[in-house]
């Protein structure tokens, strides 16, 4: 898909679809009131007035009115793209409303239209956002049917704004491009993505982007005594690996801040010796979330150009009950030295995190933030619609959840107080796996704290927000990509 600018008269634009945001109207108001349906509705002659009469146009949030021919425009069709309350609509509603056109026009097969953004927000604001939706809008999951309908597709689109706002243009496009990275990633089937297959990928952006790359094999592993990532590893044919991406900024950073990205890889978990049930085990595919994430943050970073140093850690293995699989019951000592008891081996996300944690502290990372697929139990707390944030240090946690708030992704701090460490107890190692029923989100990421140490760190539980089992109005079911243009815009903040 082509996106560019333009920069004319709503009457004179010549396309396919002309797209207009409406606002449901307000108490005491006998229709939605708003420059852009005053507008338009003199334009067409009265025709919005009417829709909204009859009921058809209500302006609530993603309700979408498709007129053919509309009076006094030269568009072939001019879809009004209801956005709810005036007083309610923020960038992230924006980003949605245009995904949302997205979608409803390529299922009508148009293939190219103008959308016209709003909103009381500033005009680079409203062009970032409406770009974010568009190209994210426009990622599909159908990479191996056979059967696709060419003439669903969307090739381009103009946003109707001044030409001076190119570069955010671009930087939109690139942070949700890199959005889409991690969705194509997260979508590929297990057969399809092993470890070996995401070192593949990683390597390609990292030789595409200008960026370092180093991969850690299992040799390089043991040198290192970096048991726990291992023990993971061991049910598996795959051979496990440690992707290590690193930004250098052409300037040395006028700051000693080294940011730290970690995440979690398991290309397919079956849950190892305390094997999962069958029903829905199809999406454990799903499991290298976290670092496919990080992939994507750096091939956007790659081209945005932060000005301190990030480096990525993507610890990547299969987690299979294979003959010489860890069992429950086994220790295994981790890079920092500290000991577990591997009580359930379907808790191996954090297994695997720990290591790759300890060495990005060990390869000078100043500040942590790991994203994982970790625990069931933040969705029970916190269900589909928010990230759980985890941390140390409270203005680490601040700087991200204002980037989150900015790019809007949902996401809603948890606590870690230390009585909740009480929970990680064994009398024979220095750590179990897991706790005890209740809370389980907070004891995983209380399990990763005592690998962070004095780092600054956080940890994002993305369990029950990278993965859409139903579609939505601007996104399609499957992989959503979340946290990546959280984690850009943070970087490039810092």
């Amino acid at each position: 898909m082509n996106l560019s600018l333009t920069w004319k008269t709503t009457v004179s634009i010549s396309t396919e679809a002309l797209v207009i945001l409406v606002h449901e109207k307000g108490a005491g108001e006998d229709a939605p009131a708003g420059e852009v349906f005053t507008r338009f509705d003199a334009l067409t002659g009265g025709l919005l007035a009417d829709l909204f009469r009859a009921g058809e146009l209500t302006g609530k949030s993603l309700d979408p009115v498709l007129v053919h021919r509309p009076p006094g425009l030269a568009a072939n069709r001019l879809l009004v793209m209801g956005c709810g309350k005036r007083e309610k609509f923020t960038p992230a509603e924006l980003r949605k409303a245009a995904g949302a056109a997205l979608r409803f026009l390529k299922g009508k097969s148009v293939h190219e239209f103008v959308l016209a953004p709003a909103g009381s927000f500033a005009p680079d604001k409203q062009v970032a956002a409406a770009a974010e939706g568009l190209v994210a809008a426009d990622f599909e999951p159908d990479a191996y049917k056979t059967d696709k309908k060419d003439d669903k597709r969307i090739d381009r689109v103009a946003i109707l704004a001044e030409e001076t706002l190119q570069p955010v243009l671009d930087r939109a496009i690139v942070t949700a491009q890199a959005q889409n990275l991690a969705r194509e990633l997260i979508n590929e089937p297990a057969n399809r993505m092993t470890p070996k297959d995401l070192v593949a990928r990683a390597e390609r952006v990292a030789f595409d982007g200008g960026l370092e790359i180093d991969v850690l094999d299992a040799d390089r592993m043991k040198t290192l005594k970096m048991g726990a990532l291992l023990g993971v590893a061991q049910g598996s044919d795959e051979p496990p690996a440690l992707i290590v991406m690193r930004y250098q900024p052409i300037l040395a950073s006028p700051s000693r801040f080294h940011l730290g990205l970690v995440g979690k890889a398991v290309t397919f978990d079956s849950g190892g010796i305390s094997i999962k049930p069958a029903e829905g085990m199809e999406k454990m595919k799903y499991d290298m979330a976290g670092g496919a994430t990080m992939i994507a943050v750096m091939h956007a970073l790659a081209q945005l150009k932060p000005a301190i140093p990030v480096s990525a850690f993507i610890p990547t293995v299969e987690n299979m009950p294979g003959s010489r699989a860890q069992r429950p019951g086994d220790i295994q000592t981790t890079m920092s030295g500290k000991t577990v008891e591997v009580i359930n081996t379907d808790a191996e996300g954090r297994l695997i995190l720990a290591d790759a944690i300890t060495y990005a502290r060990r390869q000078g990372c100043t500040h942590l933030v790991d994203a994982a697929t970790l625990t069931g139990a933040i969705v029970v707390a916190l269900g589909h619609h928010n990230v759980g944030v985890f941390s140390n240090d409270q203005a680490l946690q601040d700087r991200l959840l204002e980037s989150a708030r900015e790019c809007g992704e949902k996401m809603w701090p948890m606590p870690l107080d230390e009585e909740y460490r009480d929970q990680l107890k064994s009398i024979i190692a220095d750590l179990p796996n897991v706790g005890s029923r209740w809370g389980g989100a907070i004891t995983a990421a209380m399990f990763l704290k005592e690998f962070a140490e004095t780092t600054p760190w956080v940890h994002l539980d993305i369990a029950g927000t990278a993965w859409l089992d139903d579609a939505k109005p601007y996104l399609s079911k499957g992989p959503s990509g979340v946290a990546v243009r959280t984690l850009t815009d943070l970087a490039m903040k810092m």
